[in-house]
């Protein structure tokens, strides 16, 4: 085979692929958006487009990343405005309805992807049963990072097998669908007005009503900031307690999907500890010499 028939037949693999959309919903995100953006602009794969939907903003967001499309004006960064009501669903609904890609990634604004998530992506619909698919993060703001990377799999497919293999739940930092089982579930997903459940467990539950397979990928990472753990404990509390909320909307009463909750109570201090530690030592300026 010649080099001319290889780069030919790598120029057809690449139109057969899928189109990947990555939609970022963002609400006064100007200390992350711009990484975010990097990310996904620098990737082994293209992404079709990338979308950041700015809703309602009162800092630079959205000029940040208008900036952003005159430095990179290679790069398919499209700004959405979602200026109707405050919330992140309806900011990601207006996201996800407006994508054109075959394949519909969601992440959150301070995600950072790595440098073959598209890719990755794509592989993970290399399956044509494949409706919905997640991966394991990696916390860049914490110690011993890949060292994480490594605990929060082990977790992911932990509550996999916790959940006998009955529900595999997306993960809104890192997740992809295909831009058909979003036409499926789109009336049905959860409005949550109050605000009380988790978004991506919803989308997860809706897809599983009407047996819309979801696909665990582990090579399918994304990087996000441990922020969370900046809460109180009582909103931090709120915020884990909403995997409850979530299952008793509707109305999913197995035991074992308990476990994500045990599993985020226990690790809050000790995390909260490590996150403490780490932004202390990285806040310190480097020393000289021998001082």
């Amino acid at each position: 085979m010649s080099a001319d028939q290889s780069s030919e037949d790598a120029l057809n693999d690449a139109a057969h692929q899928p189109r990947v959309s990555i939609v970022i919903p963002a609400y006064n995100e100007e200390s992350v958006i711009r990484q975010c953006l990097i990310a996904a602009i620098y990737q082994s794969v293209p992404a079709h487009e990338i979308i950041v939907v700015d809703n309602l903003s009162k800092d630079r967001t959205a000029d940040i990343v208008r900036q952003m499309q005159l430095e990179y004006p290679e790069s398919p960064i499209i700004l959405l405005s979602q200026d109707k009501e405050q919330g992140l669903i309806p900011t990601r609904n207006f996201g996800l309805d407006n994508a054109t890609g075959d394949i519909l990634g969601r992440i959150d604004a301070d995600s950072v992807v790595e440098p073959d998530w598209v890719e990755q992506v794509q592989r993970a619909f290399d399956d044509p049963s494949v409706q919905a698919a997640t991966g394991p993060v990696v916390y860049y703001d914490m110690p011993m990072r890949r060292f994480g990377l490594k605990a929060d799999d082990k977790m992911r497919q932990l509550m996999l097998k916790l959940a006998k293999h009955q529900y595999h739940f997306l993960f809104g930092s890192n997740m992809a669908l295909r831009s058909s089982a979003w036409q499926i579930i789109r009336s049905e997903t959860c409005r949550d007005e109050k605000d009380e459940m988790h978004e991506d467990i919803d989308l997860s539950l809706h897809l599983a009503d009407h047996e819309l397979k979801i696909n665990y990928c582990p090579q399918m990472v994304s990087g996000m900031s441990a922020r969370r753990l900046e809460d109180s404990p009582r909103d931090y509390r709120y915020y884990v307690t909403r995997f409850d909320r979530t299952y008793k909307a509707h109305n999913v009463k197995k035991m074992a999907l308990k476990a994500p909750m045990v599993v985020f109570f226990s690790v809050y201090f000790p995390a909260k500890l490590l996150r403490a530690i780490h932004t202390v030592n990285t806040a310190q300026p480097a020393r000289r010499g021998g001082q």
